[in-house]
């Protein structure tokens, strides 16, 4: 992750609880993520918002 997506991050952490990413990443449909944390990730270096 980069330091922008870090602080993103923290920030959610902070204000926002913590959110799945999955839940609206443009690679969460059939096979396209392979990741382990799928589909409950909330750190992730491949996430696109849709």
């Amino acid at each position: 992750m980069n330091w922008w997506d870090q602080l993103r991050h923290k920030f959610a952490q902070l204000f926002g609880g913590s959110r799945f990413l999955c839940d609206d990443c443009k690679y969460n449909y059939g096979n396209a993520c392979w990741r382990p944390e799928r589909p409950n990730a909330t750190r992730c270096p491949d996430y696109r918002r849709r």
